[in-house]
């Protein structure tokens, strides 16, 4: 437990952090860096590159400063990030290092103002802090390692084939080399994926959502090819171009037990709302075979399901074909399809691949799904920031909107 005296003077912290709390991060992964290199084997460059991992880290130090009397407000992001820490092999023993960094980043950043008081209360409070999730982890390292089929760390996948699904998408089958069970996973679910790429210099870590239908004794990756160009070619896109030019059918990757808390509740029978843009549709194609083999099961037979998705042309849209056919395994004339196209081709036009032409704005959405659903939302941040204000403006309560960012998490 933290002392009052310790409670205060995390509080009066705030709006400093508010203020410099960027800076502080910065400044943080670069010491870790220098001080320890061998992390950039862990952390996503890219990710480094675009400040998306130190944004994060901002918000998340100070969310814990502002909830530093309350810290089981912040438990459910606690469990999030915890779920990439389990996939990503982070351990207890990162923890201490971590702190140090983190603490002498604070010093150097604020300079006379981090006092001796401050400083002090802050490792008091990291070690609070840090505990909470060492658990939370522990605990989900043994999970994955009991598990039918589970492992606990990286385990060796073979390549079975690889299937094009669009112009920049192509699906991956992966098989254990061992050629034993593989673990269960919940509808939404991600894995990470670690492997070395001739010639850059850290192992890299990924972690794509599984799109495939739970049960199958493989797991399916969905990827998109990103060419953005970070300080280097292709950068932002070394893993994903890697997949699309060069791994070919029998390598081997190597492969986290399934993580994360974004998944559909197959228990709640209220009706479910799939929307994503773009690449975003992965885990709700697997949601959408979810939902289709319970209602074959006879469970929650009543239950609908709404799947709208946005993306640019029809040249784009993966798994179209999949969606449609799995749609149809819905009860009552099977689940509501629609796809919006926001430039379709005259060839989207001509074969009538898409319902809508524009975006999924508020009167779409409003018209199409049914107010009452549960919502599960994945696709780029700004595709999810819409859909989200769009879905608060109609009064649907947040305890019914669940979201998934690619990467480290921000905010909508």
């Amino acid at each position: 437990m933290l002392s009052e005296q310790t409670i205060a003077t995390i509080k009066s912290t705030v709006p400093v952090l508010a203020e410099h709390g960027l800076a502080i991060t910065q400044q943080f992964y670069k010491r870790l860096f220098q001080q320890h290199p061998e992390l950039l084997n862990v952390f996503n460059q890219a990710n480094q590159k675009q400040g998306r991992q130190q944004q994060a880290l901002a918000n998340a130090v100070y969310a814990a400063a502002a909830h530093i009397d309350n810290l089981g407000a912040i438990l459910p992001a606690v469990r999030v990030i915890a779920h990439k820490h389990r996939s990503l092999g982070i351990r207890a023993e990162h923890y201490p290092i971590v702190g140090e960094n983190l603490l002498a980043a604070i010093s150097e950043v604020l300079g006379d103002a981090a006092t001796p008081e401050i400083l002090g209360a802050w490792g008091e409070a990291y070690g609070v802090i840090a505990d909470a999730f060492i658990g939370v982890e522990a605990e989900m390292y043994r999970e994955a390692e009991e598990a039918q089929g589970g492992w606990e760390a990286f385990r060796p996948f073979v390549v079975e084939r690889k299937q094009p699904e669009s112009d920049i998408i192509t699906s991956l089958y992966l098989v254990p080399q061992d050629g034993g069970a593989i673990a269960a996973f919940k509808p939404g679910q991600y894995v990470t994926v670690k492997l070395d790429i001739p010639g850059y210099p850290y192992t890299v870590n990924r972690q794509y959502s599984l799109s495939g239908e739970p049960g199958k004794p493989y797991y399916r990756l969905t990827v998109k090819r990103e060419d953005s160009v970070v300080d280097g070619p292709k950068e932002a896109g070394i893993v994903s171009t890697y997949f699309h030019e060069r791994l070919q059918a029998g390598d081997v990757l190597e492969l986290s037990a399934p993580a994360g808390d974004f998944y559909m509740d197959r228990e709640d029978s209220r009706p479910v709302v799939l929307i994503s843009g773009g690449v975003g549709l992965t885990p709700m194609v697997s949601m959408l075979h979810a939902a289709a083999a319970d209602a074959e099961s006879g469970q929650h037979p009543q239950r609908t399901v709404t799947f709208l998705h946005a993306a640019v042309n029809g040249n784009v849209h993966a798994l179209r074909d999949e969606v449609l056919e799995t749609a149809k395994r819905l009860p009552g004339g099977g689940a509501k399809v629609r796809f919006v196209y926001e430039h379709p081709t005259a060839e989207d036009r001509a074969e009538e691949r898409f319902h809508h032409e524009g975006r999924i704005d508020a009167a779409y959405l409003a018209a199409e799904a049914p107010v009452d659903g549960v919502f599960y939302i994945c696709g780029p941040v700004a595709f999810m920031r819409s859909i989200v204000e769009s879905l608060r403006a109609q009064g649907v309560a947040d305890e019914r909107i669940r979201y998934e960012f690619f990467g480290p998490a921000g905010q909508l």
